[in-house]
């Protein structure tokens, strides 16, 4: 029976748009969330997709609110299925207060259903594909958005397409407004929250723009890849600004060249950086051990989603963490970042950069499916301050590239930057950068590359405490898990429970360790099934985790699920 009330929400809604791939569901999150965020909406938009080009069940939820959201929620508030398969596909979501707007005969009887003939309405404005369109007009009307911010968000969706596909797609939409503001008007239904106007202003990211920011924030000038989701976002925002910002972007035959690539362009003096995920790393690793033994900095990012092989490939996880730690054979530095927010994925992707020049060393950037796709809102990305570093030197007579240093830091030279020879090998080598055997400078070459573990842990980024100093349970995340977690703890309002979001994977800060030993108890959430990171815990800080929150089906973590594991772990 649809309802006949007017349902006013002055905080929070979660609106879910499921349907089938081929039925616009991407092109209904590109353009709602930016005609939202214009109206002076908070919004956060995720999605989950199957691999297919066809068919299926794809679905993207929304969050709009009058306060900032990054977080995925199992709540839906509001409900548009495009297809018939829609309701059994995100099964236990639908509550019993969802209110689910469409076709009444793709929907069971017995729920709070608004009968809209969606895909009658498409046809009569000329074709089925504008059904997407006919449902960003609805949801566009009853949330009050004025018609001209929406069309224009149209006409930029599909600049690339003929006139007669412009115009159809804005009599769809203009079809959908006009039903969404009757039932606003008739009381039937309508969505009312604070609006803000300086939310206006915000920039509006997805995870993968982010780190293409602080690509191009860390002076990158070279970005080779070999595509592989949900890594090629990040690759393609590059590519395509490639000519604004002094770019050269390659798409290479396969990773080994990729990887191979980016380590020549370092070695010409260039700042680059390689786009990855766990299959196509796999892949890479001989050449990052490469890069240990000829002292070459290096910037991989790595988007992590379920293996082992294809595993699932546009899903979600952090099973890739003791991969990255450990790959490539020998012993040699490195250092792992883990973004949490749109604003660590563009300072720590920027500081990557800077860290790889100054040590000489791999840096890797770890995200996954659900940070690089996901899109929010933020204020103005501060730029004051941005410093290119650059670390190489000009070279004289008598240049050795590998001398040994008390640091362990070698001057880097790049060929025809100064008088000498830059000489690098993938063997043991001397100072000069010639095979040798000498067992005993064997050991003094190690020993050098070693001792800059010692900088890169002083120059280690700090965790991020959120909660009480006083806490007696101490949540632990990494990457992709710190919105729901942040929100999570804001859901349960207790003072006893404080969140330690860590930035910094390899080395670790030695706040991290000392934030532990303050709680009584640890809870350590993890998108996989082994708690990789409590292994590294127990192993280099030497602490073990009192109880893990995991999760590996391919999903990221909700809020929900956050809330409820530390209402059952937290107990003293």
């Amino acid at each position: 029976m649809a309802t006949e009330q007017t349902v006013v929400i002055n905080d929070d809604v979660s609106c879910v748009l499921c349907g089938a791939a081929g039925q616009g569901i991407q092109t209904i999150e590109k353009i709602l969330p930016r005609v939202l965020k214009r109206w002076g909406y908070n919004v956060y938009a995720t999605k989950e997709y199957m691999s297919r080009v066809r068919g299926g069940s794809n679905s993207t939820e929304i969050r709009i609110s009058s306060g900032r959201v990054m977080s995925y929620l199992d709540r839906i508030d509001i409900l548009i299925p495009l297809d018939s398969e829609a309701i059994s596909h995100l099964g236990g979501r639908i509550g019993p207060e969802t209110i689910i707007i469409g076709d009444r005969e793709r929907i069971r009887p017995g729920r709070n259903i608004i009968d809209v003939p969606f895909s009658r309405i498409a046809k009569d404005v000329g074709s089925p594909l504008y059904e997407n369109i006919v449902a960003v007009g609805m949801l566009s009307g009853i949330f009050g958005v004025d018609r001209p911010i929406v069309e224009e968000e149209i006409k930029k969706a599909f600049i690339r397409k003929s006139e007669e596909v412009v115009e159809g797609n804005i009599e769809a939409f203009r079809r959908g407004h006009a039903t969404g503001m009757d039932f606003c008007r008739a009381g039937r239904f309508c969505v009312k929250i604070r609006r803000n106007e300086g939310v206006t202003g915000d920039l509006l990211l997805s995870g993968s723009e982010a780190v293409g920011l602080g690509a191009i924030a860390g002076g990158c000038s070279f970005i080779s890849a070999y595509p592989m989701t949900p890594s090629t976002g990040v690759f393609t925002y590059l590519a395509r600004h490639a000519d604004d910002f002094g770019i050269i972007a390659e798409q290479a035959e396969d990773e080994i060249a990729a990887m191979n690539m980016q380590l020549g362009a370092w070695y010409a003096g260039a700042r680059a950086m390689v786009t990855t995920s766990g299959g196509g790393f796999a892949l890479m690793t001989e050449a990052v051990s490469l890069a240990g033994m000829i002292e070459s900095p290096a910037v991989i990012y790595l988007a992590q989603r379920p293996g082992p092989a294809t595993g699932l490939p546009t899903r979600t996880e952090q099973g890739d963490l003791e991969m990255a730690l450990y790959a490539g054979h020998g012993e040699f530095p490195r250092v792992i970042y883990a973004p949490g927010t749109l604003e660590d994925a563009f300072y720590l992707t920027r500081r990557a950069f800077n860290v790889a020049d100054r040590y000489q060393v791999p840096v890797f950037i770890l995200s996954d499916q659900h940070l690089a796709d996901s899109v929010y809102n933020i204020p103005a990305l501060d730029l004051d301050g941005l410093v290119v570093e650059k670390h190489f030197v000009e070279t004289g007579r008598g240049y050795r590239r590998y001398e040994i240093t008390d640091s362990g830091l070698s001057p880097r030279g790049i060929p025809g930057h100064g008088s000498g020879l830059v000489c690098v090998d993938s063997d043991e080598h001397d100072e000069e950068g010639h095979i040798t055997e000498d067992l005993d400078l064997r050991v003094k070459m190690v020993d050098k590359r070693l001792r800059k573990m010692d900088l890169i842990r002083q120059d280690a980024v700090p965790p991020e405490l959120i909660g009480m100093d006083g806490y007696r349970t101490l949540v632990m995340g990494w990457g992709s898990t710190y919105g729901a977690i942040r929100d999570a703890l804001g859901m349960l309002n207790r003072d006893d429970v404080a969140f330690l979001h860590v930035k910094q994977l390899w080395p670790l800060h030695p706040d991290v360790a000392g934030h532990m030993r303050r709680a009584e108890k640890t809870i350590l959430v993890e998108n996989n099934a082994t708690a990789q990171f409590g292994r590294i815990l127990r192993m280099h800080a030497g602490i073990d985790v009192d109880a893990t929150i995991l999760k590996y089906n391919g999903m990221p973590f909700s809020v929900e699920d956050i809330a409820g594991g530390i209402e059952r772990e937290a107990e003293y």
